[in-house]
Parts: C-alpha cells; sequence; structure tokens
C-alpha cells in the first residue's frame, strides 16, 4: 500500500481553539481522519506529523521521505520564511500539494507571501478542511498517473 505523509507546521495542533472563522471549526484531529479515511478508500495510507519546530519537520522529512509516495503539507507560519523547509521539501523529490486553510492571499500582506510553494506541485487556500480532500485526490492522481515512483 502507497503511503502519503500528512505534516503540519506551528499552531495548527490548535485547530478547533484558534480563530474558527479564519480556520474553521475543525481539529487537527479532524482533518487527519478525514484523510486518512478517504485514503483508504484509495487503498492509501497516511503518516500524520505536526510539530512548531521547523527542525523536527525537517528531520521528519529526512528520517521518512524514502517510506512515502507523496506529501500533503499546511506549513503554517513556515510558510512564510522558512527556507530550510522549502529545501528539505525540494530534497525528497516527491510531490509536494501545499493546503491553507484560510485564503493567504487575502489576509495580511505579508502571508501572501509563500517560500515553500516553489516545492509543491499544487497549492491550495482558502477551502478550509476541503482542500485536504482536494489535496488527497490530487495527489493520488498524480502518483497513480505514474508521474512519481
Amino acid at each position: 500500500m502507497k503511503k502519503i505523509l500528512l505534516m503540519h507546521g506551528p499552531n495548527l495542533n490548535f485547530l478547533g481553539k484558534r480563530d474558527t472563522a479564519i480556520y474553521g471549526s475543525c481539529t487537527l484531529q479532524d482533518i487527519e481522519n478525514l484523510t486518512i479515511n478517504m485514503a483508504k478508500n484509495l487503498n492509501y495510507s497516511v503518516m500524520t506529523f505536526q510539530s512548531n519546530h521547523e527542525g523536527q519537520l525537517i528531520d521528519y522529512l529526512q528520517k521518512y521521505s524514502n517510506d512515502i509516495h507523496g506529501i500533503i503539507i499546511n506549513p503554517g507560519a513556515f510558510t512564510h520564511y522558512s527556507f530550510a523547509l522549502h529545501d528539505a521539501l525540494l530534497d525528497t523529490g516527491l510531490p509536494i500539494i501545499e493546503v491553507h486553510l484560510s485564503d493567504i492571499k487575502k489576509r495580511e500582506p505579508w502571508r501572501a507571501v509563500s517560500v515553500t510553494s516553489a516545492a509543491a506541485i499544487k497549492v491550495i487556500s482558502g477551502k478550509k478542511e476541503e482542500g485536504y480532500r482536494e489535496a488527497l485526490q490530487f495527489l493520488v492522481e498524480y502518483i497513480e498517473n505514474d508521474h512519481h515512483k
């Protein structure tokens, strides 16, 4: 069974408690369960990882990138300044979908900049938890169409 990594950056462990007008009412566990259950129906498994620490995200990518076939990531605030995370994502050589619950282009000007998106084959923004469904569907189709190992 092929594996997808679902990765979340800082503060996303507080989903459901954070500003629900911006981020929605789903918790991180809700989003993970939604993605895991949808993946099962597509004959994929999902590994999940969340950290508030940039280095832990990078270490996890380096440790597990050989065991997975694609990545869905919401880098959180690292989106806007983490060139190290960008490089680690690129180094995996895997197809990556970047997801944001809110529409980062319609928020503060500094949030509109994504340095990590250059490592992604697609960016989905502003669709709350539905963005994860779209990301998984797109990624599985991409992998199945033999664009990647």
